[in-house]
Protein backbone atom coordinates (compact mmCIF):
# COMPACT_ATOMS: atom_id res chain seq x y z
CA UNK A 1 0.00 0.00 0.00
CA UNK A 2 1.23 3.28 -0.81
CA UNK A 3 1.75 5.92 2.13
CA UNK A 4 0.01 9.11 1.05
CA UNK A 5 2.44 11.78 0.60
CA UNK A 6 0.12 14.56 2.36
CA UNK A 7 -1.68 12.41 5.06
CA UNK A 8 -4.18 15.61 6.52
CA UNK A 9 -3.95 19.05 6.06
CA UNK A 10 -1.57 21.56 7.42
CA UNK A 11 -4.96 23.84 7.38
CA UNK A 12 -7.98 22.25 8.40
CA UNK A 13 -10.00 25.60 9.02
CA UNK A 14 -9.18 26.95 5.92
CA UNK A 15 -11.36 26.57 2.49
CA UNK A 16 -12.14 28.28 -0.40
CA UNK A 17 -13.11 31.50 0.43
CA UNK A 18 -16.83 32.10 -0.08
CA UNK A 19 -16.90 34.88 -2.14
CA UNK A 20 -15.37 32.37 -5.27
CA UNK A 21 -17.96 29.78 -3.90
CA UNK A 22 -20.65 32.38 -4.61
CA UNK A 23 -19.26 34.06 -7.83
CA UNK A 24 -18.86 30.59 -9.26
CA UNK A 25 -22.79 29.72 -8.63
CA UNK A 26 -23.60 33.17 -10.18
CA UNK A 27 -21.40 32.41 -13.35
CA UNK A 28 -23.25 28.94 -13.56
CA UNK A 29 -26.70 30.19 -12.78
CA UNK A 30 -26.17 33.32 -15.00
CA UNK A 31 -27.34 35.20 -11.87
CA UNK A 32 -26.88 39.11 -11.07
CA UNK A 33 -23.53 39.06 -8.87
CA UNK A 34 -24.27 41.48 -6.10
CA UNK A 35 -22.57 39.01 -3.85
CA UNK A 36 -18.48 39.70 -4.35
CA UNK A 37 -17.55 43.35 -3.52
CA UNK A 38 -15.99 44.57 -6.55
CA UNK A 39 -17.39 47.94 -8.34
CA UNK A 40 -18.46 47.75 -11.59
CA UNK A 41 -17.51 51.22 -12.45
CA UNK A 42 -15.20 52.53 -14.77
CA UNK A 43 -11.29 53.01 -13.59
CA UNK A 44 -11.13 56.86 -13.84
CA UNK A 45 -9.35 57.35 -17.42
CA UNK A 46 -6.87 59.89 -15.76
CA UNK A 47 -5.35 56.79 -14.29
CA UNK A 48 -5.85 54.36 -17.30
CA UNK A 49 -3.61 56.83 -19.31
CA UNK A 50 -0.93 56.94 -16.55
CA UNK A 51 -0.88 53.55 -16.11
CA UNK A 52 -0.45 53.37 -20.07
CA UNK A 53 2.15 55.99 -20.48
CA UNK A 54 3.99 54.44 -17.46
CA UNK A 55 4.35 51.27 -19.49
CA UNK A 56 5.23 52.85 -22.72
CA UNK A 57 7.68 54.90 -20.92
CA UNK A 58 9.62 51.55 -19.62
CA UNK A 59 8.61 51.43 -16.32
CA UNK A 60 8.07 47.63 -16.03
CA UNK A 61 10.85 46.18 -14.04
CA UNK A 62 10.84 45.84 -10.28
CA UNK A 63 10.09 48.91 -8.37
CA UNK A 64 11.95 48.66 -5.00
CA UNK A 65 10.80 46.50 -2.44
CA UNK A 66 9.33 49.11 -0.13
CA UNK A 67 7.31 50.60 -3.20
CA UNK A 68 7.77 53.60 -5.43
CA UNK A 69 9.44 56.58 -3.52
CA UNK A 70 6.91 59.16 -5.51
CA UNK A 71 4.10 56.60 -4.28
CA UNK A 72 4.92 56.55 -0.81
CA UNK A 73 5.65 59.98 -1.00
CA UNK A 74 2.40 60.84 -1.70
CA UNK A 75 0.47 58.46 0.70
CA UNK A 76 2.36 59.89 3.57
CA UNK A 77 1.55 63.36 2.24
CA UNK A 78 -2.45 62.30 2.01
CA UNK A 79 -2.24 60.73 5.90
CA UNK A 80 -0.71 64.22 7.33
CA UNK A 81 -3.79 66.12 5.16
CA UNK A 82 -6.49 63.77 6.52
CA UNK A 83 -4.91 62.68 9.70
CA UNK A 84 -2.63 65.51 11.36
CA UNK A 85 -0.33 63.06 11.22
CA UNK A 86 3.54 62.64 10.42
CA UNK A 87 4.37 59.83 8.25
CA UNK A 88 7.83 58.98 6.76
CA UNK A 89 8.04 57.27 3.44
CA UNK A 90 11.29 55.83 4.12
CA UNK A 91 10.55 54.02 6.87
CA UNK A 92 6.93 53.65 7.70
CA UNK A 93 5.18 53.66 4.39
CA UNK A 94 4.67 50.27 2.34
CA UNK A 95 3.33 49.39 -0.79
CA UNK A 96 1.62 45.75 -1.04
CA UNK A 97 0.22 43.83 -3.24
CA UNK A 98 -3.42 44.48 -1.91
CA UNK A 99 -4.52 44.87 1.08
CA UNK A 100 -4.77 41.11 1.75
CA UNK A 101 -1.07 40.71 1.31
CA UNK A 102 -0.31 43.49 4.02
CA UNK A 103 -3.07 41.78 6.63
CA UNK A 104 -0.86 38.65 6.44
CA UNK A 105 2.37 40.45 6.12
CA UNK A 106 1.77 41.86 9.41
CA UNK A 107 0.33 39.37 11.42
CA UNK A 108 3.06 36.73 10.12
CA UNK A 109 5.84 39.34 11.02
CA UNK A 110 4.70 39.72 14.66
CA UNK A 111 2.59 36.72 15.80
CA UNK A 112 4.39 33.85 16.91
CA UNK A 113 3.44 29.98 17.55
CA UNK A 114 0.70 30.27 20.58
CA UNK A 115 0.15 33.66 20.64
CA UNK A 116 -3.40 35.00 20.67
CA UNK A 117 -4.56 37.40 18.41
CA UNK A 118 -8.11 39.38 18.98
CA UNK A 119 -10.70 39.57 16.00
CA UNK A 120 -14.15 41.28 16.02
CA UNK A 121 -16.78 38.65 14.40
CA UNK A 122 -18.43 39.25 11.99
CA UNK A 123 -14.88 39.77 10.30
CA UNK A 124 -13.38 39.83 7.04
CA UNK A 125 -12.16 36.14 5.74
CA UNK A 126 -8.89 36.67 5.87
CA UNK A 127 -8.36 37.41 9.24
CA UNK A 128 -8.33 34.28 10.93
CA UNK A 129 -6.19 32.07 8.08
CA UNK A 130 -3.47 34.68 8.61
CA UNK A 131 -3.40 33.97 12.47
CA UNK A 132 -3.59 30.08 11.98
CA UNK A 133 -0.57 30.18 8.66
CA UNK A 134 1.24 32.42 11.89
CA UNK A 135 0.87 29.19 14.29
CA UNK A 136 -1.28 31.86 16.20
CA UNK A 137 -4.80 31.20 17.83
CA UNK A 138 -7.52 33.33 16.49
CA UNK A 139 -10.00 34.70 19.88
CA UNK A 140 -13.45 35.91 18.54
CA UNK A 141 -15.18 38.65 20.52
CA UNK A 142 -18.69 39.02 18.90
CA UNK A 143 -19.66 42.40 17.98
CA UNK A 144 -23.45 43.55 18.98
CA UNK A 145 -25.81 41.22 16.91
CA UNK A 146 -27.92 44.25 17.02
CA UNK A 147 -26.19 47.42 15.56
CA UNK A 148 -22.66 45.71 15.32
CA UNK A 149 -21.13 47.82 17.74
CA UNK A 150 -18.12 46.72 19.71
CA UNK A 151 -18.22 46.20 23.64
CA UNK A 152 -15.10 47.39 24.68
CA UNK A 153 -15.68 46.34 27.94
CA UNK A 154 -15.42 42.19 26.08
CA UNK A 155 -12.13 43.37 24.42
CA UNK A 156 -10.78 44.32 27.65
CA UNK A 157 -11.74 41.36 29.16
CA UNK A 158 -10.53 39.00 25.71
CA UNK A 159 -6.49 40.28 26.73
CA UNK A 160 -4.21 37.59 28.43
CA UNK A 161 -0.66 37.68 28.87
CA UNK A 162 -0.68 35.86 25.29
CA UNK A 163 -2.48 38.04 23.70
CA UNK A 164 0.14 39.64 20.71
CA UNK A 165 -2.18 41.38 18.19
CA UNK A 166 -5.87 42.65 17.72
CA UNK A 167 -7.58 43.23 14.50
CA UNK A 168 -10.20 45.92 14.00
CA UNK A 169 -11.81 47.03 10.42
CA UNK A 170 -13.65 50.91 9.92
CA UNK A 171 -15.82 51.58 7.97
CA UNK A 172 -16.27 47.53 8.43
CA UNK A 173 -17.29 44.94 6.16
CA UNK A 174 -19.78 43.57 6.08
CA UNK A 175 -21.45 45.44 8.53
CA UNK A 176 -21.35 48.84 7.18
CA UNK A 177 -20.69 50.29 10.58
CA UNK A 178 -17.98 53.18 11.51
CA UNK A 179 -15.65 53.69 15.18
CA UNK A 180 -16.31 56.96 16.43
CA UNK A 181 -13.96 59.09 18.07
CA UNK A 182 -14.94 57.98 21.57
CA UNK A 183 -14.51 54.14 20.19
CA UNK A 184 -10.99 54.75 19.57
CA UNK A 185 -10.07 56.66 22.88
CA UNK A 186 -11.97 54.03 24.65
CA UNK A 187 -9.40 51.31 22.13
CA UNK A 188 -6.55 53.29 23.15
CA UNK A 189 -7.51 53.24 27.42
CA UNK A 190 -7.67 49.21 26.59
CA UNK A 191 -4.15 48.94 25.08
CA UNK A 192 -2.42 51.51 27.32
CA UNK A 193 -0.13 49.94 29.65
CA UNK A 194 -0.35 46.61 27.33
CA UNK A 195 2.10 44.63 24.67
CA UNK A 196 -0.63 44.24 22.48
CA UNK A 197 -0.04 45.57 18.68
CA UNK A 198 -2.84 46.62 16.85
CA UNK A 199 -3.67 46.09 13.43
CA UNK A 200 -6.83 48.70 11.39
CA UNK A 201 -8.23 47.72 8.42
CA UNK A 202 -9.43 51.04 6.66
CA UNK A 203 -9.42 49.55 2.92
CA UNK A 204 -12.77 51.89 2.78
CA UNK A 205 -11.54 55.15 4.65
CA UNK A 206 -13.15 56.82 2.13
CA UNK A 207 -16.58 55.84 1.83
CA UNK A 208 -18.73 57.09 4.53
CA UNK A 209 -22.38 58.73 5.23
CA UNK A 210 -24.27 61.70 6.06
CA UNK A 211 -21.37 63.69 7.17
CA UNK A 212 -19.29 61.38 9.72
CA UNK A 213 -15.25 61.99 9.54
CA UNK A 214 -13.08 58.55 9.05
CA UNK A 215 -11.27 57.86 12.52
CA UNK A 216 -8.23 56.40 11.30
CA UNK A 217 -6.20 55.07 13.81
CA UNK A 218 -3.54 57.43 12.62
CA UNK A 219 -5.28 60.07 14.23
CA UNK A 220 -4.90 58.96 17.48
CA UNK A 221 -0.80 58.81 18.29
CA UNK A 222 -0.43 56.51 20.95
CA UNK A 223 -2.92 53.80 19.06
CA UNK A 224 -0.68 54.27 15.70
CA UNK A 225 2.82 53.97 17.61
CA UNK A 226 1.64 50.09 17.89
CA UNK A 227 -0.17 49.87 14.69
CA UNK A 228 0.01 48.40 11.22
CA UNK A 229 -2.65 50.97 9.32
CA UNK A 230 -3.54 48.84 6.28
CA UNK A 231 -5.65 50.61 3.22
CA UNK A 232 -6.31 49.80 -0.55
CA UNK A 233 -6.39 51.71 -3.76
CA UNK A 234 -8.34 49.33 -5.43
CA UNK A 235 -11.48 50.12 -3.12
CA UNK A 236 -10.67 53.87 -4.00
CA UNK A 237 -10.00 53.94 -7.45
CA UNK A 238 -12.34 50.69 -8.79
CA UNK A 239 -9.52 49.39 -9.96
CA UNK A 240 -9.46 46.06 -7.24
CA UNK A 241 -8.24 43.85 -9.98
CA UNK A 242 -4.87 45.80 -9.94
CA UNK A 243 -4.44 44.54 -6.13
CA UNK A 244 -2.52 47.69 -4.72
CA UNK A 245 -2.36 48.08 -1.06
CA UNK A 246 0.03 50.27 1.56
CA UNK A 247 0.67 49.54 5.09
CA UNK A 248 1.50 52.55 7.33
CA UNK A 249 3.13 51.21 10.64
CA UNK A 250 6.00 52.94 12.60
CA UNK A 251 9.72 51.91 11.90
CA UNK A 252 9.96 49.31 14.10
CA UNK A 253 7.10 47.50 12.53
CA UNK A 254 7.87 48.43 9.00
CA UNK A 255 11.28 46.72 9.27
CA UNK A 256 9.34 43.50 10.21
CA UNK A 257 6.62 43.83 8.06
CA UNK A 258 9.10 44.43 5.38
CA UNK A 259 11.09 41.34 6.31
CA UNK A 260 7.78 39.00 5.39
CA UNK A 261 6.95 41.50 2.24
CA UNK A 262 10.45 40.52 0.11
CA UNK A 263 9.59 37.11 0.15
CA UNK A 264 5.84 37.25 -0.30
CA UNK A 265 5.99 39.20 -3.14
CA UNK A 266 9.36 41.24 -3.15
CA UNK A 267 7.30 44.54 -4.67
CA UNK A 268 4.18 45.29 -6.69
CA UNK A 269 3.17 45.53 -10.16
CA UNK A 270 5.59 48.97 -10.74
CA UNK A 271 3.54 50.97 -13.53
CA UNK A 272 0.19 51.01 -11.62
CA UNK A 273 2.48 52.31 -8.74
CA UNK A 274 3.58 55.26 -10.98
CA UNK A 275 -0.01 55.50 -12.31
CA UNK A 276 -1.26 55.93 -8.77
CA UNK A 277 1.50 58.25 -7.76
CA UNK A 278 0.72 60.68 -10.37
CA UNK A 279 -3.17 60.20 -9.98
CA UNK A 280 -2.18 61.40 -5.95
CA UNK A 281 -0.55 64.37 -7.17
CA UNK A 282 -2.74 65.50 -9.96
CA UNK A 283 -6.23 64.12 -8.82
CA UNK A 284 -6.60 64.43 -5.36
CA UNK A 285 -10.15 65.32 -5.66
CA UNK A 286 -11.44 61.86 -6.65
CA UNK A 287 -11.04 60.19 -3.10
CA UNK A 288 -13.06 63.28 -1.05
CA UNK A 289 -16.10 63.19 -3.49
CA UNK A 290 -16.49 59.01 -3.01
CA UNK A 291 -18.80 59.45 0.06
CA UNK A 292 -21.32 61.18 -1.88
CA UNK A 293 -20.95 59.30 -4.73
CA UNK A 294 -22.05 56.18 -2.89
CA UNK A 295 -24.21 57.67 -0.69
CA UNK A 296 -26.36 58.11 -3.51
CA UNK A 297 -26.11 54.84 -4.30
CA UNK A 298 -26.79 53.59 -0.91
CA UNK A 299 -30.30 55.37 -0.77
CA UNK A 300 -31.34 54.68 -4.16
CA UNK A 301 -30.45 50.84 -3.59
CA UNK A 302 -32.03 51.12 0.17
CA UNK A 303 -35.37 52.61 -1.16
CA UNK A 304 -35.77 49.96 -3.88
CA UNK A 305 -34.98 47.23 -1.39
CA UNK A 306 -37.85 48.72 0.34
CA UNK A 307 -40.21 47.58 -2.01
CA UNK A 308 -38.96 44.33 -1.68
CA UNK A 309 -39.50 41.73 1.35
CA UNK A 310 -35.79 42.37 2.24
CA UNK A 311 -35.25 45.06 5.29
CA UNK A 312 -32.12 46.72 4.92
CA UNK A 313 -30.19 47.73 8.17
CA UNK A 314 -28.68 51.21 8.63
CA UNK A 315 -25.40 51.39 6.40
CA UNK A 316 -22.65 54.22 7.65
CA UNK A 317 -19.73 53.80 5.67
CA UNK A 318 -18.61 50.93 2.94
CA UNK A 319 -20.28 50.01 -0.32
CA UNK A 320 -22.01 47.03 1.51
CA UNK A 321 -26.01 46.31 2.50
CA UNK A 322 -26.80 43.76 4.80
CA UNK A 323 -30.30 42.74 4.63
CA UNK A 324 -32.48 40.95 6.88
CA UNK A 325 -34.56 38.04 4.70
CA UNK A 326 -36.57 36.86 7.59
CA UNK A 327 -40.05 37.95 6.18
CA UNK A 328 -38.42 35.54 2.87
CA UNK A 329 -37.54 32.61 4.52
CA UNK A 330 -36.39 30.27 7.46
CA UNK A 331 -33.16 28.94 5.82
CA UNK A 332 -30.13 29.59 7.20
CA UNK A 333 -27.86 32.08 5.44
CA UNK A 334 -25.61 29.32 3.26
CA UNK A 335 -28.78 27.44 2.16
CA UNK A 336 -30.54 30.74 1.72
CA UNK A 337 -28.01 32.44 -0.61
CA UNK A 338 -27.65 29.35 -2.95
CA UNK A 339 -31.47 29.42 -2.99
CA UNK A 340 -31.88 32.78 -4.03
CA UNK A 341 -28.86 31.99 -6.92
CA UNK A 342 -29.93 29.23 -8.21
CA UNK A 343 -33.93 29.80 -7.94
CA UNK A 344 -34.14 33.58 -8.38
CA UNK A 345 -31.15 34.53 -9.83
CA UNK A 346 -29.53 37.04 -7.43
CA UNK A 347 -26.65 36.35 -5.65
CA UNK A 348 -25.50 37.31 -2.39
CA UNK A 349 -22.86 36.61 0.20
CA UNK A 350 -24.16 35.32 3.73
CA UNK A 351 -23.16 36.31 6.86
CA UNK A 352 -21.72 33.31 9.00
CA UNK A 353 -19.07 32.64 6.86
CA UNK A 354 -17.77 35.87 9.45
CA UNK A 355 -18.09 34.37 12.38
CA UNK A 356 -16.79 31.42 14.44
CA UNK A 357 -19.98 30.70 16.18
CA UNK A 358 -22.72 32.77 14.22
CA UNK A 359 -25.84 34.25 16.33
CA UNK A 360 -28.86 31.66 16.78
CA UNK A 361 -31.18 32.64 14.36
CA UNK A 362 -29.83 35.47 12.41
CA UNK A 363 -30.95 35.69 9.01
CA UNK A 364 -28.74 38.58 7.35
CA UNK A 365 -26.96 38.49 3.68
CA UNK A 366 -24.87 40.80 2.05
CA UNK A 367 -25.29 42.43 -1.01
CA UNK A 368 -23.27 45.15 -2.93
CA UNK A 369 -24.53 48.25 -4.16
CA UNK A 370 -21.00 49.08 -6.07
CA UNK A 371 -22.82 48.38 -9.23
CA UNK A 372 -24.16 50.66 -12.32
CA UNK A 373 -27.74 50.83 -12.42
CA UNK A 374 -28.96 48.21 -14.67
CA UNK A 375 -27.18 45.77 -12.39
CA UNK A 376 -28.95 47.00 -9.57
CA UNK A 377 -31.63 47.47 -11.31
CA UNK A 378 -31.92 44.29 -12.49
CA UNK A 379 -31.04 42.81 -8.99
CA UNK A 380 -34.20 44.32 -7.78
CA UNK A 381 -36.61 43.22 -10.36
CA UNK A 382 -35.59 39.64 -9.21
CA UNK A 383 -35.82 40.32 -5.85
CA UNK A 384 -38.88 41.81 -5.85
CA UNK A 385 -40.39 38.30 -7.09
CA UNK A 386 -38.57 36.40 -3.96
Amino acid sequence: MNTPLLPETKFPKVGTTIFTVMSALAAEHKAVNLGQGFPDFATPPELVDALSRAMAEGRNQYAPMAGLPALRQAVAATAGRLYGCSVDLETSVTVTSGATEAIFDAVMAVVRGGEEVIVLDPCYDCYEPAVDMAGGRAVHVPLDPRDFSVDWERVREAITPRTRLLMINSPHNPAGTVLSADDLRMLASILRGTRVLLLSDEVYEHILFDGRRHESVLRVPELAERAFVISSFGKTYHCTGWKIGTCIAPPALSAEFRKVHQYVTFCTFTPAQAALAEMLEKHPGHAAGLGAFYQARRDAFAAALRTTRFRPLPVHGSYFQLVDYSAVSNLDDRAFCRSLTIDHGVTAIPLSPFYEAPPAGQRLARLCFAKVDATLEAGIARLRKV
